[in-house]
C-alpha cells in the first residue's frame, strides 16, 4: 500500500510586520495541512517598512513552536508558478471582512486559472483580530504607541527601533544595497539580543 500523500499549503502575505492575526491563520493552517509554507511576498502596491529578509527573520522568530512550517520568499515570480513548483495543494488566505473578500476572491479566481491544481482556502479571522493589520501596527509604532497587543514580544523591540526613526530615502546603487545589508544585520542582532536577555 502506498504512503499517504502529504498535503502542502502556501500561506502568502506581505507580513510587514507579522502580527498576531497572521499567526492565528498560520497556526490554524498548520493543523489542516501536513506542511505549510509561509511565503513572504512583495506587494507592488505598498512601500514596505521591512525588507523581505527582515520579514522572514521575524516570522522565524515567532514560529519556532511549529514543526511543520517552512518560511520562504517570493520575489519576481507569480504565486501560481511558485505553488505549482513546490507541488502545493492549496493557497491559504485569511479574511477579516467583506472588503477583504472582494479582493481575495478576484485573486483566487486568477490563481485558479493559472494553477488549476491548487485550491484557495479562506480562513476567517478570530473576532479579536478583525481590525488588526500590519498598517495599523506601523502607524501605532511610528507614533510611539504600545504594540504589545498586536505583535509577539520577540519582535517588538526591532519593530519599534525601525519605525520610531524617520528614515531618509535610501541612496541609489551599491550604497543602497550595502545600507540594506547593514539594516538586515542590525535587525537580526536586535532580535537575537532580545532573545538572550
Amino acid at each position: 500500500m502506498s504512503e499517504k500523500r502529504r498535503r502542502v499549503a502556501v500561506c502568502p502575505g506581505s507580513f510587514d510586520p507579522v502580527t498576531y492575526g497572521h499567526l492565528d491563520i498560520i497556526s490554524r493552517a498548520s493543523k489542516l495541512f501536513d506542511k505549510v509554507i509561509v511565503l513572504v511576498s512583495a506587494n507592488l502596491d505598498k512601500k514596505p517598512s521591512f525588507t523581505l529578509t527582515e520579514r522572514l527573520l521575524m516570522i522565524e522568530q515567532v514560529t519556532t513552536g511549529f514543526d511543520n512550517i517552512v518560511i520562504d520568499i517570493l520575489e519576481d515570480e507569480l504565486l501560481a508558478d511558485y505553488v505549482r513548483r513546490v507541488g502545493a495543494d492549496a493557497i491559504v488566505k485569511g479574511l477579516r471582512a467583506v472588503t477583504d473578500f472582494e479582493y481575495e476572491f478576484q485573486m483566487a479566481l486568477g490563481n485558479k486559472k493559472l494553477c488549476p491544481e491548487a485550491e484557495t482556502v479562506f480562513l476567517t479571522t478570530a473576532a479579536e483580530n478583525m481590525y488588526l493589520s500590519s498598517s495599523i501596527v506601523k502607524q501605532i509604532a511610528i507614533l510611539g504607541g504600545d504594540i504589545s497587543s498586536f505583535v509577539p514580544p520577540e519582535i517588538q523591540p526591532a519593530i519599534l527601533e525601525r519605525l520610531r526613526k524617520k528614515k531618509p530615502d535610501s541612496p541609489n546603487g551599491a550604497a543602497a544595497t550595502a545600507q540594506e545589508l547593514r539594516q538586515v544585520q542590525q535587525f537580526a542582532n536586535a532580535i537575537r539580543k532580545e532573545e538572550s536577555e
